[in-house]
Protein backbone atom coordinates (compact mmCIF):
# COMPACT_ATOMS: atom_id res chain seq x y z
CA UNK A 1 0.00 0.00 0.00
CA UNK A 2 1.41 3.45 -0.89
CA UNK A 3 0.20 4.96 2.37
CA UNK A 4 1.57 3.74 5.69
CA UNK A 5 -1.08 2.37 8.01
CA UNK A 6 -1.77 4.42 11.10
CA UNK A 7 -4.10 3.29 13.82
CA UNK A 8 -6.69 5.79 15.03
CA UNK A 9 -6.04 7.27 18.47
CA UNK A 10 -7.45 5.28 21.34
CA UNK A 11 -10.55 6.72 23.01
CA UNK A 12 -10.70 6.96 26.80
CA UNK A 13 -10.90 3.55 28.44
CA UNK A 14 -14.09 2.37 30.13
CA UNK A 15 -12.37 2.91 33.49
CA UNK A 16 -11.81 6.59 32.59
CA UNK A 17 -15.45 7.16 31.61
CA UNK A 18 -18.00 8.11 34.26
CA UNK A 19 -20.53 5.29 34.79
CA UNK A 20 -23.33 7.23 33.07
CA UNK A 21 -21.30 7.53 29.85
CA UNK A 22 -21.12 4.92 27.13
CA UNK A 23 -18.18 4.25 24.87
CA UNK A 24 -19.55 3.99 21.31
CA UNK A 25 -17.60 2.97 18.23
CA UNK A 26 -19.11 3.87 14.84
CA UNK A 27 -17.79 2.58 11.51
CA UNK A 28 -19.04 2.63 7.93
CA UNK A 29 -18.57 0.01 5.25
CA UNK A 30 -17.74 -1.34 2.85
CA UNK A 31 -15.73 -3.76 4.96
CA UNK A 32 -14.00 -5.45 2.01
CA UNK A 33 -11.57 -4.13 -0.62
CA UNK A 34 -13.29 -2.98 -3.83
CA UNK A 35 -11.86 -5.86 -5.87
CA UNK A 36 -12.58 -8.83 -3.60
CA UNK A 37 -14.57 -10.14 -0.67
CA UNK A 38 -11.72 -10.76 1.76
CA UNK A 39 -12.87 -9.14 4.99
CA UNK A 40 -9.41 -7.78 5.88
CA UNK A 41 -10.67 -4.23 6.59
CA UNK A 42 -13.33 -5.77 8.84
CA UNK A 43 -10.67 -7.79 10.66
CA UNK A 44 -8.69 -4.59 11.25
CA UNK A 45 -11.80 -2.96 12.69
CA UNK A 46 -12.46 -5.94 14.95
CA UNK A 47 -8.93 -5.57 16.33
CA UNK A 48 -9.83 -1.99 17.33
CA UNK A 49 -13.05 -3.25 18.96
CA UNK A 50 -11.08 -5.87 20.92
CA UNK A 51 -8.54 -3.26 22.00
CA UNK A 52 -10.95 -0.45 22.96
CA UNK A 53 -13.88 -2.59 24.17
CA UNK A 54 -16.73 -0.18 23.41
CA UNK A 55 -20.13 -0.60 25.08
CA UNK A 56 -21.85 -0.25 21.71
CA UNK A 57 -20.54 -0.79 18.19
CA UNK A 58 -22.63 0.78 15.40
CA UNK A 59 -21.75 -0.56 11.96
CA UNK A 60 -23.21 0.99 8.82
CA UNK A 61 -23.17 -1.03 5.61
CA UNK A 62 -22.63 -1.93 2.97
CA UNK A 63 -21.60 -5.27 4.40
CA UNK A 64 -21.54 -6.90 0.95
CA UNK A 65 -21.27 -4.00 -1.51
CA UNK A 66 -23.12 -4.05 -4.83
CA UNK A 67 -20.21 -2.04 -6.30
CA UNK A 68 -17.64 -4.72 -5.39
CA UNK A 69 -15.95 -6.11 -8.51
CA UNK A 70 -16.52 -9.76 -7.55
CA UNK A 71 -20.18 -9.06 -6.77
CA UNK A 72 -20.72 -7.18 -10.04
CA UNK A 73 -19.12 -9.99 -12.07
CA UNK A 74 -20.84 -12.78 -10.08
CA UNK A 75 -17.53 -14.36 -9.02
CA UNK A 76 -18.54 -15.20 -5.46
CA UNK A 77 -18.13 -18.74 -4.17
CA UNK A 78 -21.58 -18.64 -2.55
CA UNK A 79 -24.86 -16.76 -2.65
CA UNK A 80 -25.12 -13.17 -1.47
CA UNK A 81 -26.89 -14.45 1.64
CA UNK A 82 -24.11 -16.96 2.36
CA UNK A 83 -21.38 -14.32 2.08
CA UNK A 84 -23.39 -11.91 4.23
CA UNK A 85 -23.83 -14.64 6.88
CA UNK A 86 -20.07 -15.16 6.83
CA UNK A 87 -19.60 -11.41 7.35
CA UNK A 88 -22.12 -11.40 10.20
CA UNK A 89 -20.47 -14.44 11.84
CA UNK A 90 -17.09 -12.68 11.56
CA UNK A 91 -18.53 -9.58 13.27
CA UNK A 92 -20.20 -11.54 16.08
CA UNK A 93 -17.19 -13.78 16.73
CA UNK A 94 -14.82 -10.81 16.53
CA UNK A 95 -16.75 -8.70 19.04
CA UNK A 96 -17.77 -11.43 21.49
CA UNK A 97 -14.77 -10.96 23.83
CA UNK A 98 -15.39 -7.19 24.07
CA UNK A 99 -18.93 -7.70 25.39
CA UNK A 100 -20.25 -4.84 23.25
CA UNK A 101 -23.74 -4.57 21.83
CA UNK A 102 -23.95 -4.41 18.05
CA UNK A 103 -26.17 -2.14 15.99
CA UNK A 104 -26.05 -3.03 12.30
CA UNK A 105 -27.48 -0.54 9.82
CA UNK A 106 -27.88 -1.71 6.22
CA UNK A 107 -26.94 0.35 3.19
CA UNK A 108 -28.89 0.76 -0.03
CA UNK A 109 -25.82 -0.89 -1.66
CA UNK A 110 -26.08 -4.09 0.42
CA UNK A 111 -26.80 -6.88 -2.05
CA UNK A 112 -27.99 -9.28 0.64
CA UNK A 113 -30.67 -6.87 1.88
CA UNK A 114 -33.74 -5.16 0.45
CA UNK A 115 -32.81 -1.99 -1.42
CA UNK A 116 -36.01 -0.11 -0.71
CA UNK A 117 -36.32 3.13 1.19
CA UNK A 118 -36.91 3.29 4.08
CA UNK A 119 -34.99 0.11 4.71
CA UNK A 120 -36.32 -2.50 7.09
CA UNK A 121 -34.00 -3.88 9.81
CA UNK A 122 -31.64 -6.66 8.82
CA UNK A 123 -33.39 -9.99 9.47
CA UNK A 124 -31.51 -12.61 11.48
CA UNK A 125 -33.75 -15.70 11.22
CA UNK A 126 -31.02 -18.32 11.73
CA UNK A 127 -28.99 -16.47 14.36
CA UNK A 128 -28.48 -18.54 17.54
CA UNK A 129 -30.24 -17.25 20.65
CA UNK A 130 -27.01 -16.37 22.48
CA UNK A 131 -25.95 -14.16 19.53
CA UNK A 132 -29.32 -12.41 19.30
CA UNK A 133 -28.59 -10.88 22.72
CA UNK A 134 -25.68 -8.84 21.31
CA UNK A 135 -27.65 -7.58 18.30
CA UNK A 136 -30.67 -5.82 19.76
CA UNK A 137 -33.68 -4.88 17.72
CA UNK A 138 -33.17 -1.21 16.74
CA UNK A 139 -36.45 -0.20 18.39
CA UNK A 140 -35.66 -1.96 21.69
CA UNK A 141 -32.01 -1.36 22.67
CA UNK A 142 -30.79 -2.98 25.91
CA UNK A 143 -29.00 0.18 27.05
CA UNK A 144 -30.54 3.40 28.38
Amino acid sequence: SPHPRSDPPSPPSKAQCPPEQRLVLVACGPFTPSDGVAFDPLSDLLEVVARDQPDVCVLFGPFLDAKNEQVESCQLLGSFSDVFRLCLRTIIDGTRSSGCHLVLVPSLRDVAHEFVYPQPPIPFPDLPKEDRAVIPEPWNPPFP
